[in-house]
């Protein structure tokens, strides 16, 4: 399979190969985002001042891929890190290309790809309790708004990177794409934007609201009260992480509760933009952004402590940061709308916000309706004796 991570630059694909790798979980102690500005550096891509951007040259280094689970943006923060990854996959990877001509694909076959069942992380009944416990949290003050991710997994046989690959071409996942590393792979279909920046402009793409994707859906989605006070308050919270890496004065919103279109869903959508401050590296504004702030809640350090106790496994692949980091510009997703593999078993998860007035039987049906074209776009290629 060809170089296809989220946010490749258009022109460059097709004609990049790996030139060096660097992987990070916990055990190995550091700072995550310390040591990823580091091993950049060190391979051609200095990011200690990104408001003084380097220019990309068509020969030698292009840039690299970046993943950083949510896991990790957790600890940058100093919160709970959570109960544990039920993939066995590393927390950081950065993957560094450079131009040159890659060897041919080869032209067999891969095998059968088949996967089983899912077996859910939480049932409907235990999603619906663990919104109910964060709005008793909300009505004591606690906390205003939690993000709570499901998960489920499936064993599997076959290639799973051709299955994969299919998110990528799910209707507006702005970072479809895959990255790979030995043992494990990440596929992704988000349309969010964690964080963006070109030409000294930094842009957010805060998500949140969801509706069926019909007009009906979408005069719903524009008239409900309770989704534009959830997307709202994370619009303010996003607005403020900007402001720890922005210019004084420079943070906007350019678009406010504008609804888009993700498979068969609508979703609310606002861009949030500002002016990079001089002096920041890429450590400073991964630790600005992570995690995001649509799928943690508000305030973030109260909604994470939350989730590490609501949640029943770990977010894995899910809710961090994937993308593209170039010598001239960063444009990294956040890992909405994902799965993942390991060496025996696929990954999925979903949730959505909780605020006062959640619904807990519509939340649990919300989850369901964002993970269902993602399981769609896995589903097996042949049929297994096992399982049916």
């Amino acid at each position: 399979m060809g170089v296809d991570p989220p946010a490749t630059p258009p022109a460059c694909r097709g004609r990049l190969t790996e030139h060096a790798r660097w992987q990070w979980r916990p055990a190995d102690g550091g700072d995550p985002a310390a040591l990823t500005e580091a091993f950049l550096a060190a391979h051609g891509l200095p990011l200690h001042d990104l408001a003084r951007p380097a220019t990309h040259h068509p020969d030698g280094i292009c840039g690299a891929a970046l993943y950083l689970s949510a896991a990790a943006g957790a600890l940058l923060t100093n919160a709970a890190p959570g109960p544990a990854n039920p993939a066995d996959l590393p927390e950081v990877a950065v993957v560094v290309y450079r131009h040159t001509d890659p060897p041919p694909p080869p032209h067999h076959p891969p095998p059968p790809w088949w996967h089983s069942r899912w077996t859910e992380s939480w049932s409907p009944r235990q999603h619906a309790d663990a919104v109910t416990t964060v709005r008793d949290a909300i009505g004591r003050g606690d906390v205003y708004q939690v993000n709570l991710v499901g998960h489920a997994a499936a064993t599997y046989t076959g290639d799973p990177l051709p299955a994969l690959a299919r998110l990528a071409r799910l209707p507006g996942a702005r970072y479809g794409g895959v990255l790979a590393g030995t043992g494990w792979a990440i596929g992704c279909a988000s349309p969010e934007t964690l964080i963006e920046l070109r030409h000294g402009t930094l842009t957010t793409r805060p998500i949140k609201g969801t509706r069926p994707a019909t007009a009906a859906g979408r005069a719903d989605l524009l008239t409900s009260a309770k989704e534009r006070a959830e997307h709202i308050m994370i619009v303010d919270l996003e607005r403020n992480d900007l402001a720890r890496v922005a210019r004084t004065g420079s943070v906007r919103v350019d678009d406010l509760f504008a609804v888009r279109r993700w498979c068969d869903l609508w979703q609310a959508e606002s861009t949030i933009r500002a002016h990079i401050a001089d002096g920041l590296g890429l450590a400073d504004l991964l630790r600005a952004v992570c995690p995001g702030g649509s799928v943690t809640g508000a305030p973030k350090l109260a909604a994470l402590n939350h989730i590490a106790t609501c949640e029943p496994v770990g977010r894995g692949a899910s809710m961090g940061a994937l993308g593209w980091i170039g010598p001239d510009h960063l444009d990294l997703g956040l890992t909405i709308r994902t799965a993942a593999v390991d060496t025996t078993t696929l990954h999925v998860w979903a949730g959505g916000g909780i605020t006062w007035d959640s619904d807990p039987h519509a939340e649990v049906a919300e989850a369901a309706a964002k993970t269902a074209p993602v399981r769609a776009a896995l589903a097996p290629t042949a049929p297994h004796t096992h399982d049916r």
